[in-house]
């Protein structure tokens, strides 16, 4: 534990590489503790972190005005530190492979700043394997170090959930893992620094690899059951946020609830576990069923957009549809994989070009991004339809006032409220005249 107790005497500093919703956080928490290097490639990140502002409203600008952390876009600013967390993005490819460019890109970057008796720890989302296998050898070649002998390597996943405050990183178990009993022991030691519900150590780094991939795809499992009901009751004609309020009340009930379903882990994860499955010769069932349902639920909402807007008489074409929210989702500025642009596309080729708006996206990378132009709510007016998208705060709170609003002067019964998030009361809504609609 002797690197512990030189981190704790401020003798040596722990780097995070990847300054994203998972990466900063886990910065600004060690440097309360210790000092901390944050590395990121992203010039313009690191600028706006320089100057106080957290552009993922994860632990906002105070924090980050507060904070000790050295950022750093500089690699050789790594040979400063014994510790080294990688905290890069893992996304798939357009085949729904993985993308191992940016952990494999890291561990280049940290290979070539290595130094003896450093330890590397992962926390990307890979599949089994990645770490020994793929990243251990890259970090050897560029260092010319040992592995077991030099320097150590261990995972553990992360398990921030962006945008809730509530479920934070301290309080969440962290999974620890190493290549041995020595290396497991100083991580777990590390992470107890900071992580308040304690540690669990895995019996092996396959293991902590698997555990995050299976913890995202069981969840992605159970919100695509929730949707294929969603998919079937709405030809039934029954409410699903009846049935489901219903079959909450016993108490084994799991509490899931239909949605879209993108974002960088619960959208991208399974696909790392099929992956790695299909290697060794097995065709996942449940998994790929699972994805596809959510993968489909951008056109099941789009299908019902069209539908009540033909239903109020609108000429589909002529339409102006306003989509509130543009996120994964809610409390959230993350735009990546969100399934509210497949919606954006489909209506697009029905010929409509949706206003949309979002208080929390920011409008730069929305349209670098997407090509989209984001609107303020309160410059909206003469809606036909209404999505309520994404739960926003800021759209959850809006009163009957601001929705009359965005509709105008035009008769209610031929104003359409989409609501995917069930935000608004049903029987409220429909009092009020409006053509309601939701998941």
């Amino acid at each position: 534990m002797m690197l512990l107790e030189n981190l704790m005497r401020k003798k040596e500093k722990l780097a995070v590489i990847g300054l994203g919703y998972v990466g900063m956080p886990l910065a600004v928490a060690f440097a309360k503790k210790i000092e901390v290097i944050g590395f990121d490639l992203n010039k313009k990140k690191i600028e706006l972190y320089r100057s106080g502002i957290d552009p993922t409203n994860e632990v906002g600008n105070k924090a980050i005005e507060q904070t000790t952390v050295e950022f750093t876009a500089n690699e050789k600013d790594l040979r400063k530190a014994k510790v080294h967390i990688v905290a890069v993005p893992t996304p798939i490819n357009l085949d729904k492979t993985p993308d191992l460019t940016p952990v494999e890109g890291a561990s280049a970057i940290i290979g070539r700043n290595l130094t003896e008796g450093s330890i590397v720890i992962y926390e990307s989302t890979v599949y089994p394997g990645v770490t020994e296998d793929i990243c251990i050898p890259i970090l050897e070649k560029e260092s010319g170090l040992k592995c077991g002998v030099d320097f150590k390597v261990g995972y553990s996943p992360e398990r921030i959930n962006p945008g809730d405050k509530v479920h934070t990183l301290e309080k969440i178990i962290k999974i620890v893992s190493g290549i041995d009993t020595e290396s497991l022991d100083e991580i777990a030691g590390i992470y107890e620094l900071v992580i308040e519900a304690g540690v669990h150590r895995a019996s092996s780094i396959k293991v902590a690899e698997a555990a995050k991939v299976v913890e995202n795809s069981q969840r992605d499992i159970n919100i695509a059951f929730m949707n294929e009901l969603a998919m079937v009751f709405d030809r039934m004609n029954i409410d699903t946020k009846d049935v489901i309020e219903a079959m909450n009340t016993k108490w084994n009930a799991l509490k899931f609830y239909p949605g879209l379903v993108g974002g960088h882990c619960i959208g991208v994860d399974p696909y790392y576990f099929v992956y790695e499955a299909e290697k060794l010769g097995y065709h996942s069932q449940i998994i790929l069923s699972g994805r596809k349902i959510n993968d489909g639920m951008a056109e099941f909402v789009a299908d019902g957009i069209i539908k009540k807007l033909i239903l109020a008489n609108k000429v589909v074409r002529q339409a102006k549809v306003v989509i509130l929210g543009i996120t994964f989702k809610e409390n959230c500025p993350d735009i990546r994989n969100s399934k509210v642009i497949d919606i954006i596309k489909i209506l697009n080729e029905y010929g409509i070009k949706p206003i949309v708006v979002d208080p929390q996206a920011d409008k730069t990378e929305a349209k670098r991004e997407y090509n989209i132009e984001l609107t303020q709510i309160e410059k909206v007016n003469d809606a036909d339809c209404l999505v309520f998208a994404v739960a926003h705060d800021e759209i959850k709170n809006l009163n009957w006032e601001q929705i009359d609003t965005m509709f105008g002067d035009s008769d209610k019964s031929e104003k359409v409220i989409i609501d995917i998030k069930s935000t608004l009361d049903r029987e409220d809504t429909e009092q009020r005249g409006y053509i309601h609609w939701r998941l």
